[in-house]
């Protein structure tokens, strides 16, 4: 009985603080909600944060199948890779030519002449270094 109850409240209060979210567009008040539960209950927090992804994942889901319909069924691009961060410009361009090249099919091009020839062999378990 009391599972169904918390379950029941944690379901409204999801819907409620999505709509807020929506309505606002303050991000925060999901999060607002949920530390505001755990203050008095662990139970009904989780059980709330739970309900909020499970609506975010339907949500998400519903948005693919509907760009699918749209497309004809057709089979989405691929993702775009994520940004390189802390490379030099001329360390991304290669990176992102690497990229570009995997995505048309193609063998990445090597390039060892920019590579320094190390003859030592790294130790078990010691952290390359990387060089900015």
């Amino acid at each position: 009985m009391a599972d169904a109850y918390v379950d029941k409240v944690a379901n409204e209060l999801a819907d409620l603080a999505l709509a807020d979210q929506a309505a606002s567009g303050d991000i925060g008040v999901v999060d607002m909600i949920g530390e505001i539960l755990g203050a008095s209950s662990q139970t009904l927090q989780e059980t709330y944060l739970t309900a909020i992804r499970v609506r975010r994942a339907e949500a998400r889901a519903r948005a693919i199948l509907d760009q699918r319909a749209a497309n004809g069924y057709k089979a989405p691009p691929k993702p775009k890779a994520a940004p390189l961060q802390g490379l030099s410009d001329e360390d991304k361009e290669a990176a992102e030519a690497v990229i570009a090249a995997e995505a048309a099919g193609e063998p990445p091009a090597v390039d060892t002449a920019s590579e320094p020839q190390d003859t030592a062999t790294p130790a078990a378990n010691m952290p390359r270094r990387v060089t900015r």
